[in-house]
C-alpha cells in the first residue's frame, strides 16, 4: 500500500537525526460500539460493515481489534 505521507515523515525523521527510523505509517481508525453477544459476532459484523461501506479494499487495508464483551 503507498503511503506517501508516512515515507515524508520518515524521511523527515531521519533528516533531523532519527536514522534508526525504519519504516513510519500513517493510517485512519474507526471505533464502534456493538450490541452483541460475543467476539466472534462483532468480529463478523464489523468486517461486514468494512467489506460493505467502511473501506476500499483498492486503497484500505483494515484490522479488527475487539475489547470487552
Amino acid at each position: 500500500m503507498l503511503d506517501p505521507e508516512g515515507k515524508a515523515i520518515k524521511k523527515s525523521l531521519q533528516k533531523v537525526g532519527f536514522e534508526d527510523v525504519e519504516d513510519a505509517r500513517v493510517g485512519k481508525q474507526i471505533k464502534l460500539r456493538l450490541k452483541a453477544e460475543s467476539k466472534e459476532e462483532v468480529r463478523s459484523e464489523v468486517d461486514k460493515m468494512c467489506k460493505k461501506i467502511l473501506a476500499n479494499p483498492v486503497i484500505h487495508q483494515y484490522n479488527i481489534k475487539v475489547e470487552g464483551i
